[in-house]
């Protein structure tokens, strides 16, 4: 059974959901902004009601002074705290990706019509930077997250707060996003070659193949891959050719699913997923397939990019708009 503590707080975030909810850009106004006394702030308080219990007992003029001068700063600090964030526009750049297991980069952009130092931000999991911002200027920080699995990664809440000028009093506010980050599975090198294509055959038919390979050259069609034009003859003459090859050598691989049975299929995405990095640096052109996705073979960072995040979002749901209120 929930306890009270449990249930209060669940109400509470509920609330403050229903009050910022998911968007990539949030201007702090006093209706998002929330303020409290710091620990020092409340020693400071308790300090107040001493010395002015103080002067009414011993009905000293000087310690009413000093008591009201140093409530009416408690005052003033409270406001210039609160309008150091008001005003504040935060914006989330672009969230990172990674693999799993490491920590992805969210950038956020602030700006303010007001300078506004001293801005912290943060996650449930991680302290991130604290930023001055000029006047009508921007600036970017960047905020990491721990990431666990592979698929989207979308923080609850990243936030922002200020205990400028004195440390008396802290006011924050949140952004939630709403644009997910990727993680991508952790590579895992396989301890055998993916089953249909071992290290010995391929040996084989690339000594099989040598000297048998035909190309053809033919005129360039809408569909073709990147990988298959001769562009240097396009460099030389402006001609768009694609190569045909008929043989082994030359012929692109695919990394497929199905080439390891037996295991689990996380471990088979990680499989993958070192394979595409190893095609990759390699120069060679591959292909991925997976259960209900076929990507056709090419190179390049896009096409690496493009693989990676099949393997990554397989069989995820991305988070909806409104996940976590």
């Amino acid at each position: 059974m929930p306890s009270i503590r449990d249930t209060a707080r669940r109400r509470w975030r509920a609330w403050v959901n229903r009050r910022i909810p998911r968007d990539d850009r949030r201007h702090l106004d006093r209706r998002s902004i929330f303020i409290l006394p710091t620990g020092a702030g409340l020693v400071f308080g308790l300090l107040l009601v001493v010395m002015l219990l103080t002067g009414i007992n011993y009905q000293n003029s000087l310690i009413y002074l000093l008591t009201f001068l140093l409530g009416a700063l408690f005052v003033a600090a409270m406001h210039q705290t609160h309008n150091n964030l008001s005003g504040v526009d935060v914006a989330l750049l672009k969230p990172g990706e990674g693999f799993a297991g490491d920590t992805i980069v969210f950038r956020v952009r602030l700006q303010a019509r007001h300078d506004a130092p001293a801005i912290d931000l943060s996650s449930d999991a991680m302290a991130g930077p604290s930023l001055s911002i000029p006047g009508n200027e921007l600036v970017d920080g960047s905020l990491e997250i721990p990431s666990r699995e592979r698929g989207y990664l979308l923080p609850d809440r990243i936030r922002i707060e200020t205990r400028f000028p004195f440390g008396l009093l802290v006011a924050w506010s949140w952004l939630r996003p709403a644009t997910s980050a990727i993680v991508y599975p952790r590579p895992i090198t396989p301890i055998q070659a993916p089953e249909g294509a071992t290290e010995g055959e391929s040996v084989e038919a690339d000594q099989r193949s040598q000297g048998q390979d035909q190309v053809e050259l033919r005129p360039w069609r809408e569909g073709d891959l990147s990988a298959r034009v001769d562009w240097k003859r396009f460099s030389r003459n402006g001609d768009m050719v694609v190569a045909d090859w008929q043989g082994e050598q030359g012929s692109p691989r695919w990394l497929d699913f199905e080439s390891f049975p037996g295991a689990d299929h996380e471990l088979r995405l990680s499989y993958l997923t070192a394979l595409v990095l190893e095609r990759h640096n390699a120069g060679e052109p591959w292909g991925l397939r997976l259960p209900g996705l076929t990507i056709e073979p090419d190179q390049g960072d896009q096409h690496r990019k493009a693989c990676l995040r099949a393997l990554a979002t397989w069989q995820r749901t991305p988070p909806e708009r409104g996940a976590g209120v």
